[in-house]
């Protein structure tokens, strides 16, 4: 009576705590999905979920199903994995390089997890700021690039992962608290802290205050998500950093945060690969698990 694809939906519909965004998730449309949904409940003559909640409020039927998809899934990837392996399996080396500092918050974890799944595959972990990874990755240097700005390359293939939306970090006692949102005039007169990388690879600046014309009045650079938010709560600058990024930051109140624009500041976050290995199981499953993780473990994050 219960299939996969229903474990796989209402996994989905307790992460996203929506309809919209678990159809998104699992790719069908919020009619087919709420019709499956349905076609469940009248299997099992039973409510697996509260209508009109906010996140959803599983039933005690529903709870249990999905404490079956906890323990069913992994088995099910695992053994996938598994006959990889003895169909020929794949080995090989994954090279990682970060263009994006804040991002060890959930790559750590992907790693770990893919180190326990794929131990033959050898892995290194670099970053992307004193050198140009691009190159690099099409020279076959490197094997994966996490990158925020895909620049068009032959032979590179560019896999979204998750979109985010940057948002304005200040001091809870910085005057622009009193707005409800950043344009880029109200950057004019501050102190921008920002990562060491060249402006032209910074959305702030490209996509926010170079098309308004506007510079801020100095900039400030450092490496560490944590040392920015420190310089900021003491009001030595603001700086724009995933929504994500700064969450349990904001739940402490420890800083305040404002949109950038009336529409936000949604930026999508890629995975580059060689687009000969695209189709490379050990590839292919780290893609997965990334995606799996950041949406269980993330907070404001949208299906790309």
């Amino acid at each position: 009576m219960v299939e996969i694809r229903h474990l796989k939906t209402l996994t989905a519909l307790r992460d996203a705590g929506s309809l919209v965004e678990a159809a998104e998730r699992v790719h069908l449309t919020q009619s087919a999905l709420s019709h499956q949904l349905k076609d469940l409940e009248e299997r099992l003559n039973c409510s697996l979920f509260i209508r009109k909640t906010k996140p959803i409020a599983f039933t005690t039927a529903g709870k249990r199903l999905l404490t079956l998809a906890d323990e069913l899934m992994p088995m099910i990837r695992n053994a996938e994995r598994d006959i990889i392996r003895l169909a020929g399996g794949e080995t090989g080396r994954l090279n990682i390089c970060i263009e994006c500092h804040s991002c060890f918050d959930w790559l750590m974890p992907t790693i770990d997890h893919f180190r326990t799944n794929w131990p033959e595959v050898e892995m290194d972990l670099s970053t992307g700021f004193s050198f140009l990874p691009l190159p690099a990755l099409m020279r076959g240097d490197l094997d994966l690039v996490i990158t925020s700005d895909p620049d068009p390359k032959p032979g590179i293939t560019y896999v979204p992962l998750f979109t985010y939306e940057s948002v304005l970090a200040l001091s809870n006692q910085h005057t622009l608290t009193h707005k409800k949102l950043i344009q880029p005039v109200d950057l004019k007169d501050e102190t921008l802290i920002t990562y060491p990388i060249d402006h032209g690879r910074l959305d702030i600046f490209t996509r926010f205050l170079d098309p308004a014309g506007i510079e801020p009045a100095k900039t400030r650079t450092c490496e560490l998500t944590v040392m920015i938010l420190q310089l900021v709560a003491s009001g030595r600058g603001v700086s724009a950093l995933p929504n994500w990024a700064i969450h349990e930051h904001l739940e402490n109140k420890y800083i305040a945060s404002r949109p950038l624009g009336e529409k936000g500041l949604w930026c999508t976050l890629y995975a580059a690969i060689r687009s000969e290995q695209a189709e490379a199981e050990f590839i292919v499953d780290f893609l997965d698990t990334a995606k799996e993780i950041t949406f269980r473990n993330l907070t404001g994050i949208k299906v790309a």
